[in-house]
Order: structure tokens, then C-alpha cells, then sequence
């Protein structure tokens, strides 16, 4: 139907079991609160409100499900999905949309519950609780699923479908790895009858980002979440089938995970939660994905100051390397010959000569190493600006390493796991002193060091996040939520005290990438591992999940040397966010035939791909990791959103061989005629967009771990 965006509404149908229509986009939720408890009602994918029929409503008999909740709270030990009294139903129109509160009291005890949600024209929803202690006593929040509920029942004679394979009619998309250097490995699997769980930071390790894709095979609907939060959460799905019956029941929670009580309330305090998003579309992965991006860009990394659109080239050097001031000026002008815009001096600029790899023990000094840089670090920034170049430092200000003096001077700065342990490096941001400290230093460093970008890193185990804290009841709280309300905010402050200040977010690769800590930043790190082929996977799944100006990648460093084609390696960071690195040691001389191409590259990222990218689409040809593995070629297209140009990286993986490949462009107007280039053989070919839709363009690839790169531009009429 062409452009779905640009429709918002909520229809509030009130009376004793009062019913809220969410429309936005083609995109229609309902939930009703029937005899004192909010349940999911059901959604539709082509804009019909559920009692589109009045008299004949098709909502989702909700007590078929074992729980049809909207949500999911547990105080004192009393759940509360249920009990509840309409206080108040509010609507109220904003700039990026409509926002609805309801708000609800709970009969058994004195807690109030508002339930937020945004709606902004897309195809997606923002939900998020804010819970409120009526009382003067502490409440202790011990589960809290932001959003769940019935997805929808499937009649299968109305389907005129038999049933004989009812592990066919579902599958579920998510990022399978949790491990560093195996972000965005998202691949689908079938969805099995029974409950599935996807653990995030909590009972998993941190490297995957918190988002999964829903598909039903049979009638094309595809639902997709994600949840903005940097702690510990779980994605369900309950899958409610059995083979030869008529029906099946889908349902899910978005829940928080960690230690409980997750948080203490105090008396009188109201808390909101993290945000979770979900929408629902008709269609295929790139339909999913793109509908995702366009919310994420209206409503969530909205925020002006951290507007990503700059997508400087940025250029490191960092604990790899000697780090000598020498040594700096020789790459920051070979980065400068690169076509390089930000020279960043990462993690070791705080340590002493010979000790770069020591990086850890020395965090939390904040100055420069007098021995390493004699004059301070100013020489280097003015070197930087001389060379056109802008100027940037790593910092991971909330870990303490050993070396430093706060790690002795305050312990109290550090917390306790539930053994009693304490932690090695974790800063409690929950502790006001030490949360002052870790504001005013990196304010300082911004301001002292004359920076134009700030690198924060956070290099914490998943463990460490669930520490317990003391609170003035005598009961000990999970920090998890206070700690990262805390870090949240600290980011928006800064970002706001310092506009122009790029905030580049990384977290020892791809550890937070989740849409809450991303706010205030302009682009994030998504990994650390380089390593062709993985590189191209983790590209291939981080730009479904983010949109691609967010998501940085680099050339060479960090394994990128060690296999693969030279161009491989280049073409991967060219469709998201650029960063370079040296191909030579600062000894010797740069090889002309790497500099010629890369300067090549680098100059057909800004001219072509650059301005069109913070508001393109990206197309996933090869969606599914583990299918592209078998395939051997991963396929990734980014087009402007008037089809007027795009770019298609092609590239093969192991054992993949010679391949001949028919690339079918999905971001061209079938009925105009198109400039179709090369990169491999630096020509141009004329090509009609019927018959690209047709007949596509066809890549050869001379051998494993090799790649192409094709652009293709709209002909002037």
C-alpha cells in the first residue's frame, strides 16, 4: 500500500470493561480491561479496528490464554495483573505522535500503575510502566513483565489449512550468540509448541541485543520487538499447539530479569520502567526491519544533540600500538592521507610507556601519562586540527581499574554480589558521590582535553550487573535498575551540556547496544571482532536490529588483517558508520596499491553513500546467519528512500569457491532506467529498473572471502 506511516490514533471505548484500539500505521493493538485485569485482545495488520463489526468484535478470547496480561507485576509477594480499577484514561497529542496513559489502581494493596504508550505513525509501539507506592511503607517489586499478552489465535479450517505440521507454522528470529565477537549472529528458527525463552545479560552473556521477530508462515504476519534496556531481560513466546486440534494460541512477555527484589519502592516514590517496542506488520524481514528503523529514528534516537547524520570517518590507534606522540603524528597523517575526519586515541592513554596493554589496571586515572606524553595531550589535538582532522579519546568511566587511587580511597564506590563478593571494577552509579565523580570527570576531560568526540567504553561482565545494595529497610535491592536510570541519565545530561561533542557508544564491541543507553549517543561500536567472514555476519544482523548510520564498522585492526580479500575487509564498513585503521607500522611505508583503493573507497563512501544513508533502507538479502553460512554468500543492500541510488555489498564466506550470483535490487523503481557500477571492474553499465526487477544484475565472485560492491543511480529523464 505504499507509505503505511503518518496515522496515529487511539480509540478508547469506555463502559464496565473498557477496551483501548491502538492504530498506528496499519499497525492496530487492542486491550481491554475486563473484570479488573488489562488483557491483550489481539492485533490486525491491516488497520481494522477489532470491532470493526460492532456487533461482532474479533477479539481474542483472552481466557484461552493461561495468562493474558499486558503486563506483569508482582509486589510484596501480591501479583497485581489483576484487581485493578480504571483511575483515569488520558490521550494526549504530541509532536512525534499521540501518547495514552491509563492509569490503574491496584485493590490489594496502594500501588498505582500508569500504563504508557506511544504511538508515532509507524508500524510500531512504545510501551512503558510507571509504578507508584501510594504508601508509607517500602514495596518490593519482584517481577515485572512491560509487555505481554495473547498475540493472536489461528483458526486452521478458516486458513484452509489441515494442521499435519504444526512446527511449520511459526518461526521465531533472534540473535543467537551471547558471546564477544559474535554479535548479530540473528538467525530464525521453527517455533516448537511450548514456551520459548531468550535470556539477555542475565543467566547469558551480554553480547546480544535484545530484539526477536515473530513470523507466521501461514497468513504473513510478522510481529517484532525490542526492549531499551541495558540490564537483564528474557523475550517468551508461548507457542500453545497440539497436532489435529483446530486451533492455536500465541502469546509473549517482555520481562525484566535479575535478583529480587528488583527494586525496593520507597514510600511515595514512582519509578518508570524501561521502554519496550513492538509493532507488527504484513510482509517479509526487510518490511519488518525498515518499519523498525523508521520508529527507532522518530521516537526513540530522536534526540537532536546525538543526531548521527555527521558519519565522520573515524581513525584510531590504540593499545596495539606503542601510543608514543611519535608514533600518533606519523598515522594521524597517514589517516589524514586515508581520508580520515576523526583521529581517536583509544584505551592505554592513561598508562605509563610499555604498559598499553595494561589498559584495565590504570582505568579510572582520567589524565595523561606524563611519560607518554610529555607536552599533554594538546600537541596531538592540534596536530589533529592542523591536519583537518577533528580530535577524540577513549574513556570507560565506570570501571575502576586497581592502579587507580578511588579504587583503594572508596571501596564504598564498588559493590557486593549475592556471595558477599565484591566487585572488581563496577562503579555504583546508584551511589551519589561516586555518580557526581564519574559526571564531573568526563565533563572535564570533554572540556580539559578540547575533545570533538568522547569514546565510552565498558568493559564489565554480565555478572556484575546484578549486585545487591542495602536500602534504609534492611532489605537488600537488586542495583540493576537504579544503576542504569542512573547511567542513562548521566549521558543525556552530557549530551545536552555538550551538543556538539560527538558521543560514540561502544562496550567492549557490541555489549550495550540496546536502544536505552543508545539515546544519547550518536553511533555505537557493535563489535570488536573484525575477523572476516564474521565481520560481514555481525554487519548483516546489527543492521537489522539498528539503523545502519548507528552502527560503526571498522577497517583493518582488530583482526581484520588475517583473512579475506583486502577489499572484503573495506566494503564491510561502507554500509554503516566508517572507521579506519593503519595497514603498515608506523616504520615502514604504506603499501601505494592498499592506499589507492582505500582512498578510492573512502571517497566513494562520501560522495555516494554517505548522504543518503541516515535515511535510508537496508535490505537483508541473506536475513538468516545460519542460511548464509550454508549458501556462502551474505548479500546486504542500503538504498535512499526515494529509490533515486543504493549500494549492494556482495560477499562470499568459507568454502564458498568461484560464484556466479543474481543480486535482485529491492530499493530501485521498477519504472526507471538506472547507472548500474562496478566496483571490482570500475565500469558502469545502463540497465532499465524492469529489467533489473527481472532479471537482477549479476556478480561474480572469484573466490571464498572475496566480495563486490555495486551502486546504482536513478538516469536523469
Amino acid at each position: 500500500m505504499g507509505n503505511k506511516a503518518g496515522y496515529a490514533d487511539v480509540y478508547y471505548q469506555p463502559g464496565d470493561n473498557p477496551v483501548f484500539c491502538y492504530r498506528s500505521g496499519l499497525a492496530v493493538y487492542e486491550e481491554g480491561l475486563i473484570n479488573g485485569a488489562l488483557v491483550g485482545l489481539g492485533y490486525n495488520s491491516a488497520g481494522y479496528p477489532l470491532n470493526v463489526l460492532t456487533n461482532c468484535p474479533s477479539r481474542l478470547d483472552f481466557k484461552r490464554f493461561g495468562e493474558p496480561y499486558a503486563f506483569n507485576l508482582t509486589v510484596n509477594g501480591c501479583c497485581l495483573d489483576f484487581a485493578l480499577k480504571l483511575v483515569e484514561f488520558e490521550k494526549i497529542n504530541e509532536e512525534n505522535g499521540i501518547h495514552s496513559v491509563i492509569t490503574l489502581d491496584s485493590e490489594l494493596l496502594p500501588i498505582r500503575i500508569y500504563v504508557h504508550t506511544l504511538l508515532d505513525g509507524t508500524q510500531m509501539f512504545t510501551r512503558w510502566l510507571e509504578i507508584e507506592n501510594l504508601s508509607d511503607v517500602p514495596a518490593n517489586v519482584s517481577r515485572l513483565s512491560i509487555f505481554s499478552g495473547g498475540i493472536e489465535t489461528m483458526d486452521l479450517r478458516r486458513m484452509m489449512h489441515n494442521g499435519e505440521d504444526i512446527t511449520s507454522f511459526y518461526s521465531i528470529g533472534y540473535i543467537d550468540d551471547d558471546e564477544w565477537g559474535y554479535e548479530g549472529m540473528l538467525s530464525w528458527h521453527k517455533l516448537m509448541p511450548d514456551t520459548t525463552s531468550v535470556d539477555i545479560r542475565y543467566n547469558r552473556d551480554r553480547h546480544r541485543h535484545p530484539a526477536f521477530f515473530i513470523r507466521n508462515n501461514v497468513t504473513g504476519d510478522m510481529w517484532l520487538s525490542q526492549l531499551g534496556w541495558s540490564g537483564g531481560c528474557r523475550f517468551s513466546v508461548d507457542y500453545n499447539a497440539q497436532q489435529g486440534r483446530n486451533s492455536t494460541y500465541l502469546s509473549f512477555k517482555n520481562e525484566i530479569t535479575g535478583i529480587s527484589p528488583l527494586l525496593v519502592l520507597s514510600g511515595g516514590e514512582r519509578y518508570a520502567s524501561p521502554e519496550a517496542h513492538i509493532g507488527l506488520v504484513h510482509g517479509g524481514i526487510d518490511e519488518a526491519v525498515n518499519e523498525m528503523h523508521a520508529h527507532i529514528r522518530k521516537s526513540v534516537l530522536n534526540m537532536p544533540e546525538a543526531d548521527p547524520s555527521a558519519l565522520l570517518v573515524g581513525c584510531g590507534m590504540g593499545a596495539e600500538h606503542d601510543m608514543s606522540v611519535e608514533t600518533s603524528k606519523a598515522f594521524i597523517d597517514r589517516f589524514a592521507e586515508m581520508g580520515g575526519e576523526v583521529f581517536i586515541i583509544d584505551a592505554g592513554w592513561q598508562n605509563p610507556p610499555h604498559k598499553e596493554m595494561m589498559w584495565g589496571e590504570y582505568n579510572g586515572f582520567n589524565i595523561p601519562n606524563a611519560e607518554r606524553y610529555p607536552n599533554g595531550l594538546k600537541e596531538l589535538s592540534d596536530y589533529c586540527h592542523e591536519k583537518g582532522m577533528k580530535f577524540a579519546l577513549w574513556v570507560e568511566i565506570e570501571r575502576l581499574g586497581k592502579f587507580c587511587p578511588m579504587f583503594s580511597e572508596k571501596p564504598e564506590w564498588r559493590l557486593n554480589n549475592a556471595f558477599g563478593e565484591q566487585s572488581g571494577n563496577l562503579l555504583d552509579m546508584t551511589n551519589p558521590e561516586a555518580a557526581k565523580w564519574a559526571e564531573d570527570e568526563l565533563a572535564r576531560i570533554i572540556t580539559e582535553y578540547e575533545l570533538d568526540l568522547l569514546r565510552i567504553d565498558f568493559n564489565i561482565g554480565f555478572r556484575e550487573h546484578f549486585a545487591l545494595k542495602d536500602t534504609a529497610y534492611g532489605i537488600k535491592e537488586c542495583v540493576s535498575l537504579r544503576h542504569y536510570k542512573a547511567v542513562y541519565d548521566m549521558y543525556r545530561r552530557l549530551k545536552k551540556r555538550f551538543p556538539n561533542v560527538i558521543f560514540e557508544n561502544c562496550a567492549g564491541g557490541g555489549a550495550r547496544t540496546d536502544l536505552g543507553m543508545m539515546k544519547s549517543f550518536n553511533h555505537t561500536w557493535v563489535s570488536d571482532c573484525q575477523r572476516y567472514p564474521r565481520s560481514v555476519f555481525i554487519t548483516n544482523g546489527m543492521t537489522m536490529v539498528l539503523p545502519p548510520e548507528r552502527v560503526d564498522r571498522l577497517f583493518a585492526g582488530m583482526g581484520c588483517h588475517e583473512d579475506g580479500a583486502f577489499d572484503a575487509h573495506m566494503r564491510n564498513t561502507m554500509l554503516g558508520h566508517m572507521s579506519l585503521n593503519v595497514v603498515a607500522p608506523a616504520a615502514t611505508k604504506d603499501n601505494p596499491l592498499q592506499m589507492e583503493f582505500i582512498k578510492h573507497s573512502v571517497n566513494l563512501y562520501k560522495s555516494f553513500i554517505r548522504p543518503f544513508l541516515p535515511e535510508s533502507k537496508v535490505y537483508h538479502h541473506t536475513p538468516d546467519t545460519n542460511d548464509a553460512r550454508k549458501n556462502g554468500n551474505v548479500v546486504i543492500e542500503v538504498s535512499a528512500k526515494d529509490s533515486t541510488c543504493g549500494a549492494i555489498g556482495v560477499f562470499s564466506v568459507s568454502f564458498s569457491g568461484e560464484k556466479h550470483i543474481s543480486v535482485k535490487p529491492k530499493g530501485i523503481d521498477i519504472s526507471r532506467n538506472y547507472w548500474v557500477y562496478f566496483d571490482n571492474f570500475r565500469k558502469i553499465i545502463e540497465m532499465t529498473g524492469a529489467e533489473i526487477m527481472q532479471n537482477g544484475i549479476t556478480v561474480d565472485l572469484p573466490s571464498s572471502l572475496s566480495s563486490e560492491l555495486v551502486l546504482y543511480e536513478m538516469m536523469s529523464e
